[in-house]
């Protein structure tokens, strides 16, 4: 499995020169399977990247799979240049909801007077698809997604490889009404798709002063996101989502006390900030 990030930044897209290091575009990674399928995980503004590299080398089929609907992460849906393809193989995944189809809740975007295409004349007619409950298969992988701590229908991504997982939980808030250290784990939203993985790209949106004011807006502190990924026992954190408001030197101040918390009980190595243009092998 290869991993590029196309897109790190959380809440809204700010580009400028305080984020050349990090980037300003919103949730969205690339993933290659061993079989060469791509999956595609949120849409926010880095998918724009990826859909012009896409126009060189078109994949038989794209599977993207969306966290939530929150802007940031599908705001980069009708600038997917193989969306206005009409030999677009293109499957969207997303949390269900009792009340509306993925379709017609992703329509509010794509429609006038927001957008001035409607979903339903969209060249590569999408097929959408409903979460599943249990695991699934994409692209010889095993897929499975649960319900975790934020507003709104949202859930975390394992993906399971060749006995690698990776976990993808850009928008999570595990600390809500709990003190983490003290409860078992299996309380612990987001636990179970954490476990034991080899690689966890995880919120660590907000400072611990900045927490203090936002508790319940779904996003998690550096102590807290540290906290979570050592309870899980993950190999190597990902820190993602970044605040709009932080600079690259706001993140690299964030990153240390982030080691120096992890140093204290960690295992595996030290977390990592996530970056535009990173990519990770987990073959290597």
């Amino acid at each position: 499995m290869r991993i590029r990030v196309w897109g790190c930044r959380g809440s809204l897209a700010s580009p400028g020169p305080e984020t050349v290091r990090y980037g300003g575009n919103t949730s969205c990674l690339e993933l290659r399977m061993a079989d060469e399928s791509l999956i595609v995980l949120d849409a926010g503004t880095g998918i724009r990247g990826l859909g012009v590299k896409l126009t060189e080398e078109p994949p038989p089929r794209i599977d993207i799979l969306l966290t939530h609907l929150h802007l940031d992460h599908v705001e980069g849906l009708g600038f997917f240049g193989p969306l206005w393809r009409p030999d677009t193989n293109l499957h969207i995944w997303g949390p269900p909801s009792p009340v509306k189809s993925l379709s017609d809740r992703l329509a509010i975007l794509l429609s006038p007077p927001l957008f001035p295409v409607h979903l339903n004349d969209i060249p590569s007619q999408p097929v959408f698809h409903d979460i599943p409950e249990g695991a699934w298969e994409l692209g010889g992988a095993t897929f499975s997604a649960q319900p975790i701590s934020h507003p709104g229908p949202t859930v975390g991504y394992r993906i399971e490889e060749n006995g690698k997982t990776v976990a993808y939980m850009p928008d999570h808030e595990p600390a809500l009404g709990v003190d983490l250290s003290t409860v078992s784990p299996d309380w612990i939203s987001g636990y179970g798709v954490a476990s034991g993985a080899d690689l966890l790209f995880h919120d660590s949106q907000y400072t611990e002063e900045e927490y203090s004011g936002r508790v319940g807006w779904g996003h998690s502190s550096t102590e807290h996101v540290v906290t979570f990924s050592l309870i899980a026992k993950v190999q190597q954190l990902v820190m993602f989502h970044h605040d709009p408001y932080h600079s690259d030197a706001d993140l690299e101040a964030i990153l240390v006390l982030a080691r120096e918390l992890w140093g204290k009980n960690g295992h595996g190595d030290e977390p990592i900030l996530a970056r535009e243009g990173m990519e990770i092998d987990l073959g290597d």
